[in-house]
């Protein structure tokens, strides 16, 4: 049952939440994805999430890593040009974020990871993986949820010259 957010307001005439994601390289070129776990689907996606108020992108694309990875051993490469979005499914809008966002608005940060494997820590304090793994960029968006593909996709194209000159 949608929220009372929803129930009175077409989710085209929400706001997007702002937010942030990473792109995290190690020393091989390969990405960092985690494996969601609020989700019997096999969803795999970049560290990401919301600004909280006052606070920067930066700041909250180094925070957010650091909940999600447990690391903050990074240097930050790049900043996505645009802000890219994403819609949620009509089914899932009304239960996500209380009903109030049609979907996510999100400034995207390239960054090389200094540390080690073992320096990542998915059993954070509140987890959002229960797996995680390096892959090549271009395997991402074929393992992200359906709706969050096309953001993937730009995100691809949009770093995928810093990646294939990355050393």
């Amino acid at each position: 049952m949608p929220s009372d957010a929803t129930q009175n307001t077409s989710l085209a005439d929400l706001p997007y939440r702002p937010g942030v994601g990473i792109l995290l390289l190690n020393s091989d070129g390969k990405v960092f994805v985690g494996r969601r776990i609020d989700t019997t689907a096999e969803a795999w996606q970049l560290p990401q999430g919301g600004i909280d108020p006052g606070e920067t992108p930066r700041d909250a694309a180094l925070r957010e890593l650091e909940e999600e990875t447990g690391t903050n051993l990074v240097e930050v490469l790049a900043e996505s040009r645009d802000w890219l979005t994403y819609d949620l499914p009509a089914e899932i809008a009304g239960k996500v974020w209380g009903g109030r966002f049609r979907g996510q608005r999100q400034k995207w940060f390239a960054m090389r990871f200094l540390g080690e494997d073992g320096n990542i820590d998915i059993e954070t304090d509140h987890p959002e993986f229960n797996a995680w793994r390096w892959a090549d960029l271009n395997e991402v968006p074929a393992q992200i949820v359906d709706f969050k593909r096309p953001l993937y996709e730009a995100l691809l194209e949009e770093f995928r010259d810093l990646v294939a000159n990355y050393s």
